[in-house]
């Protein structure tokens, strides 16, 4: 399994937008590329105020070859909808998380 993690800081004026566009247009058009299998999305909980709200969107994917064909084909075009729509009211940072073992 993959994880393709995307960390968002999301300004106060923009959060209840942000969250509903997500629920409604962007998760889905994620798993249109059918290279999604699940998505999780949590809100990050912290002890420092930094003005706003941070999310963590959880993608779930086959594998990292699944991961990097959502890199060439699909990524540039999302996070280009994304910004078109939010610009610089949101932060994001994205990495990837490879299962190495699952523990019970």
């Amino acid at each position: 399994m993959f994880i393709y993690n995307v960390t968002a800081h999301v300004e106060p004026s923009v959060e209840k937008e942000w969250l509903e566009w997500m629920e409604q247009e962007h998760i889905p058009e994620m798993h249109k590329t059918q290279k999604i299998s699940t998505t999780k999305l949590f809100e990050i909980l912290s002890d420092q105020d930094l003005g706003g709200k941070s999310y963590a969107v959880q993608y779930h994917m086959k594998d990292k070859s699944v991961y990097k064909s959502y890199l060439k084909e699909n990524a540039a075009a999302m996070r280009a909808k994304v910004q078109r729509k939010f610009g610089d009211q949101i932060l994001f940072f994205r990495t990837g998380l490879e299962l190495i073992k699952s523990c019970p």
